[in-house]
């Protein structure tokens, strides 16, 4: 958790600006990155709602009954703690969306020939006036995908919260 701390005291977004430019613009530069640095966010979510499963009382019982730490971790505390970490798995997937974009348009990111969102943008930023439609269908395409992402994450937690599952 400390190495997790520490990540978490440089922004994101700035960390993979100078991964990138230490190492090169490139796919796999920019993937390691974006990657590298939502790796802390996995562990605090899967830390905190594993301490919470830990303390339940089924939990206790299963200890009480001879099940080892590792048993009940893969019966109780991993199907318990699942939901969260796939709400989270589609945030940070829109945020890394996000960062990719973001890097591309400052020509950090995939270079050519990959396709890029980010760098669309860049690239059609001279000519805004004359073909204003190279700007809007990357930018849309970027507002869909992570709104998308959003929606999914709040659809998937409200379907696997099992205190929202109890009202329905």
């Amino acid at each position: 958790m400390r190495f997790s701390d520490l990540a978490f005291a440089f922004p994101a977004l700035l960390s993979a600006l100078m991964l990138t430019a230490v190492y090169g613009p490139g796919l796999l530069t920019a993937i390691v990155a974006i990657g590298l640095f939502n790796v802390p966010v996995f562990a605090r979510v899967t830390r905190g709602s594993a301490r919470v499963v830990w303390a339940r009382e089924y939990v206790l019982a299963a200890r009480a009954c001879g099940k080892g730490g590792l048993r009940i971790t893969l019966d109780h505390v991993l199907p318990n703690i699942a939901a969260a970490l796939i709400v989270q798995a589609t945030i940070q997937f829109a945020t890394a969306i996000l960062a990719e974009a973001a890097l591309s348009y400052l020509g950090l990111g995939t270079q050519p020939p990959q396709p890029s969102w980010g760098r669309m943008l860049n690239e059609a930023q001279a000519q805004m006036f004359q073909a204003p439609q190279l700007a809007i269908w990357p930018g849309l395409a970027i507002v869909l995908s992570v709104l998308g992402l959003n929606l999914m994450g709040d659809g998937l937690r409200d379907l696997l919260d099992p205190k929202l599952a109890r009202a329905r």
